[in-house]
């Protein structure tokens, strides 16, 4: 079977992971990441952005499924809806899962000319990228450590501002330090009088990028920094010869998808998650799982997310 080309399905991922304090396997279709649950010492599997189902998969993966008696896998495979047959999972105890990832994403085709994709813009999103060229805000890839220290202290601000859930400082430090090091993960910056104002990951897997992480100052936010920044990743994934650009996710009603939407990309589907099921376990599990997310969302509502 043909495995998996995502970036979160590479070597270089596995040992973060493991760093990380994950135990990984490596199957025959791709890595899992073990997951402990506290109190009744089971753990639970990680599937992510494998490859396409197929009944061969389910039953090999039911297999270790049970050997490292585990409550459930759940998988989620980089896999269009549009080319999937969901009679693939008669006859399994499986059922739909929690999303980790969206369930649809935004995807650029890079294989069109630089004026193409500019005209297919909105015009707003086209003015605010002309408009960030004129002030003087340069795009530059930037590796180095005084960049990535910047990016870290510009998800923080953003963190706080927007207070979403983000992974903290110690993830990101070993994530960049693992995926830097195999050259999938690269830096991007917008920078004005030598200040940058938005830093952004991207990962470069095979012949797709992805924008897993970005961050980005209030200040000067009348520069439009993030749109150059976009038209720069654009430009980067181009310049590799790349054919599609994964914008990492798509969340209707969201102010960054409005700002996706702005650059004119396709929306493509995924299968979604599902959960192949080896324990009784696992419909106390989802309870749990159900009143967990919704203390924390009503945690975040009084108190500041942490970096």
């Amino acid at each position: 079977m043909k495995k998996s080309i995502h970036p979160l399905q590479t070597k270089a991922w596995a040992e973060f992971r493991r760093e990380w304090g994950n135990e990984v396997l490596n199957t025959n279709y791709g890595i899992i990441t073990l997951h402990k649950i506290p109190v009744i010492n089971k753990k639970i599997g990680m599937f992510i952005k494998g490859p396409k189902p197929t009944r061969k998969m389910l039953k090999d993966l039911l297999q270790v499924s049970k050997k490292k008696n585990l409550i459930f896998i759940r998988l989620e495979p980089d896999c269009k809806k549009i080319n999937f047959r969901f009679n693939v999972f008669k006859g399994f105890n499986i059922t739909q899962g929690k999303n980790l990832f969206t369930p649809t994403t935004f995807q650029i085709d890079l294989k069109k000319s630089e004026d193409d994709l500019l005209k297919s813009f909105h015009p707003k999103t086209r003015y605010n990228i002309l408009y960030a060229q004129r002030k003087g805000v340069k795009i530059t890839e930037d590796n180095s450590k005084k960049a990535f220290e910047t990016y870290l202290k510009l998800m923080r601000e953003t963190v706080y501002r927007q207070g979403f859930f983000a992974h903290n400082e110690k993830y990101h430090r070993l994530m960049w330090k693992h995926m830097r090091k195999a050259k999938i993960a690269h830096l991007i910056t917008a920078k004005h009088s030598g200040k940058i104002l938005t830093a952004w990951i991207l990962f470069k897997s095979k012949d797709t990028l992805y924008y897993p992480y970005g961050a980005s100052t209030f200040e000067n936010k009348n520069l439009q920094s993030n749109s150059l920044t976009m038209w720069g990743a654009i430009k980067f994934g181009k310049s590799h010869k790349l054919k599609h650009f994964d914008l990492w996710g798509r969340e209707e009603g969201k102010g960054f998808t409005k700002f996706k939407e702005g650059f004119n990309p396709q929306v493509v589907e995924f299968i979604g998650t599902w959960d192949l099921i080896s324990s009784f376990w696992y419909w106390p599990y989802r309870l749990a799982e159900t009143i967990r997310w919704k203390v924390l969302r009503f945690k975040s509502i009084f108190v500041k997310t942490n970096f």
